[in-house]
């Protein structure tokens, strides 16, 4: 597979999944990311870029249980792959590495 950098959208979502365990589901990752960001993104958003993420093999899914409340039908539960953990270490470190030493200078440049 070869390297993409991760969107934004993407980026949160992979984090979301990652904290969120095995209770990860569109809505819930939608609800996780709004919660921690303040940002929030269209369901739309969430399921394509979930959609995208598992093409690319840095995300699994399978299907819990139908239940009652949702009409009988099942929740996609996601996880992270091995693939998907790297590439968001990779994306952490990288952006880790391009904030080294300029914290001064965007408080400065934002008075």
């Amino acid at each position: 597979m070869a390297r993409e950098s991760l969107g934004d959208v993407e980026h949160l979502v992979l984090v979301a999944v990652l904290r969120l365990g095995d209770d990860a589901y569109g809505v819930s990752i939608m609800d996780e990311i709004a919660r921690r960001t303040g940002r929030e993104i269209a369901k739309a958003a969430i399921y394509i870029a979930l959609r995208r993420l598992e093409e690319k093999g840095l995300l699994a899914s399978t299907l819990g249980d139908a239940t009652p409340e949702r009409g009988g039908r099942a929740k996609r539960y996601f996880k992270l792959t091995k693939a998907g953990a790297r590439q968001l270490r990779d994306a952490r470190d990288a952006l880790v590495r391009m904030w080294a030493d300029v914290e001064h200078l965007v408080h400065r440049a934002a008075r």
